[in-house]
């Protein structure tokens, strides 16, 4: 798993922004400035669409406020799933998504898991991260179902850490 101190590694993926959807890599999206980065297990699904999403979309001026310059979402689905998903959750604009279909960037993290035995197949861990220009400066990943560790309050508070 990526840990402080390590760099963003370079995977193919596909940016879903206010632009639309476009080929990229995960250093070109995750390397430039203070960005927040948060990866749920799939779009759509019931906990990362009422309970993890929500709460960066409330927040981002908040976090904005807090030296981010960037926000952005990834799961493992394809490109038009999670601009289906950015679009009916009203992220579009505020959070920046990245659709990560073959679950290449979430292996590349080392934050994969196997939830095949629910039909869903390899999925990104419950995840977040603190990047500063490509550098992962904190890695929060959550231990049992649920967001707390993960979620924007939280990334608030180790944002304000950060700065002590």
């Amino acid at each position: 798993m990526i840990e402080s101190g390590e760099a963003i590694p370079s995977v193919p993926v596909k940016l879903v922004d206010g632009n639309g959807i476009s080929d990229t890599t995960s250093d070109a999206v995750l390397g430039n400035g203070r960005v927040v980065f948060f990866a749920v297990p799939g779009a759509f699904t019931p906990t990362c669409h009422v309970n993890h999403l929500p709460g960066f979309i409330a927040n981002a001026d908040k976090l904005r406020a807090a030296g981010v310059d960037r926000i952005v979402c990834a799961a493992v689905n394809d490109q038009h799933v999670v601009k289906a998903w950015a679009e009916a959750s009203g992220a579009l604009g505020k959070i920046d998504f990245i659709a990560d279909g073959n679950a290449a960037l979430a292996r590349a993290l080392g934050l994969d898991k196997d939830l095949a035995g629910a039909g869903m197949g390899t999925r990104f861990t419950r995840s977040a991260m603190l990047i500063t220009n490509g550098i992962a400066d904190a890695v929060f990943v959550e231990d049992a179902p649920g967001v707390t560790a993960t979620g924007a309050p939280a990334i608030l508070m180790a944002l304000e850490a950060l700065k002590k």
